[in-house]
């Protein structure tokens, strides 16, 4: 059964991670258990936080949930350079039922480790320089939610007060 992944607001979403002090092979079950909930939910990318593991480890699949031919785990992901910008529409697994234009950099570069512990250096644009970005905010305990107007961000916030006083057999996806 895949992890399951938290849900905005979530007080682990609006939290700092911890660096992966070591990489074991809790680290590595948990990264395997990361990709399944990312696949099994339709996603390209999560965060440890996500699901409820305050640490800064990554997953991003950009082949998507059908394909699975380019998962890369990211450990300590760390954008050391953002150039340019572009606004892409971006949605989130844990912010439910919501899709918004975003400003992000349009080129990144990023340091990691792998799970074997090898340093890895992505230089990104386009789709996975946004992945990166948002994957890594939420790291950083920020949501794109928290990059919108703050019109959109009290009208989304809105909604999901009136979802948490439906009663659980009323509750839709909308």
């Amino acid at each position: 059964m895949p992890l399951e992944i938290l849900k905005y607001p979530h007080p682990v979403l609006a939290k700092k991670a911890e660096p992966v002090a070591e990489i074991t092979d809790a680290i590595r079950e948990l990264a395997a258990g990361m990709a399944e909930a990312m696949y099994a939910n339709q996603g390209i990318g999560l965060a440890a936080p996500q699901v409820g593991a305050s640490i800064r480890l990554i997953v991003i699949d950009l082949s998507g949930p059908d394909k699975r031919e380019a998962l890369m785990t990211l450990v300590n992901p760390v954008i050391t350079a953002a150039s340019g910008e572009q606004e892409d529409e971006e949605g989130c697994l844990s912010v439910r039922s919501y899709r918004t234009k975003v400003r992000r950099a349009a080129n990144v570069t990023v340091t990691a480790l792998d799970l074997a512990g090898q340093p890895l250096t992505i230089e990104a644009d386009e789709l996975l320089a946004v992945c990166l970005q948002h994957e890594v905010d939420h790291l950083d305990g920020v949501l794109f939610i928290d990059r919108i107007s703050r019109l959109k961000r009290a009208m989304y916030d809105k909604r999901v007060k009136r979802w948490a006083q439906t009663p659980p057999a009323e509750k839709t996806n909308s």
